[in-house]
């Protein structure tokens, strides 16, 4: 076997020792230029750096094992690939042929300014008040962003970020549903897990072939402060101001152009369209309970 290793900021090929050790595996460096030239890949990052390699991973189509090193490290813990020793057994179980690869839901973003471009994403993408946060974040020291970064930008702004008029155009099949109201923040999501472990979309399958999507309208400052802890145990699905609905695809439009990031980074503006490539990437990650591997 031939791994090929990828290396995100903060990284090193001494991070890979304890991969090659006693491991029969032909070990290279960088993204392989076709898939004949590998048959896996190990990302030693986090969302940012997966988020930059889905283009390339999804065209290769060879398995991909994420080893969450990054700032944040939400697509690995929704893989329940929590630490450096879970993705390293994993790979062992691979490596000897006790597991295979699965296929996994990408989400993609299509700018109506820009239909041309194809922006992939692994876990959520938002707009609204997790864009600004999103933002806020990404100008933090990298040692802080790993360590609640994510929450700290997000709570000066739920005092002060206003709401925004959102329509969303849902479709699903032959039925299609269409809503505009003030929105604080919309989530699309392929994954249940944001901002370093909040569960946005705790009913999310990244092997449904949809999005789930979550929007939380217009709240007083008072509730909203008192709804933020609860979106880490997914409670916040119980309140009346949210909205949770599942489509194969949205499409996204505002009054004035919003920032929509996606795994932490900056994708476009409104508006845009946004769906579900099913099984785009086949993913090293533990069995799934009750789900036949292919």
């Amino acid at each position: 076997m031939r791994a090929a290793v990828i290396f995100g900021l903060g990284t090193s090929p001494s991070d890979v020792k304890p991969f090659q050790a006693s491991s029969p595996t032909e070990w290279l460096q960088g993204l392989p230029a076709s898939s004949s030239d590998a048959d896996a890949i190990l990302i030693f990052g986090g969302d940012g750096t997966i988020h930059r390699h889905l283009p390339a991973l999804a065209r290769l189509q060879l398995p991909v094992l994420i080893v969450p090193t990054g700032s944040g490290n939400d697509f690995a813990r929704a893989l329940k690939l929590r630490s450096i020793e879970g993705s390293l057994r994993v790979w062992r179980d691979f490596e000897s042929g006790k597991i295979q690869a699965q296929q996994v839901d990408l989400g993609v973003i299509v700018p109506s300014a820009r239909p041309e471009r194809t922006h992939y994403f692994c876990g959520v993408a938002g707009c609204g008040l997790d864009s600004a946060a999103a933002r806020s974040a990404n100008q933090m020291p990298r040692w802080l962003r790993g360590h609640g970064g994510y929450a700290l930008a997000l709570l000066p702004l739920l005092l002060k970020l206003p709401a925004h008029s959102m329509r969303l155009t849902q479709f699903d099949g032959n039925d299609h549903a269409e809503a505009e109201k003030l929105t604080l923040l919309a989530a699309f999501a392929n994954t249940q897990f944001y901002g370093d472990g909040m569960r946005i979309a705790p009913q999310a399958d990244f092997a449904d072939g949809k999005l789930d999507i979550c929007r939380i309208g217009k709240l007083s400052r008072l509730r909203l402060l008192s709804m933020f802890p609860t979106v880490y145990f997914g409670r916040h699905l119980l309140l009346p101001e949210i909205d949770y609905s599942r489509a194969e695809r949205v499409h996204v439009e505002t009054e004035t152009p919003l920032e929509i990031y996606a795994d932490g980074e900056f994708v476009c503006e409104t508006p845009a369209e946004i769906s579900v490539v099913a099984g785009a990437l086949r993913e090293i990650c533990p069995p799934r309970e009750n789900r036949t591997m292919r």
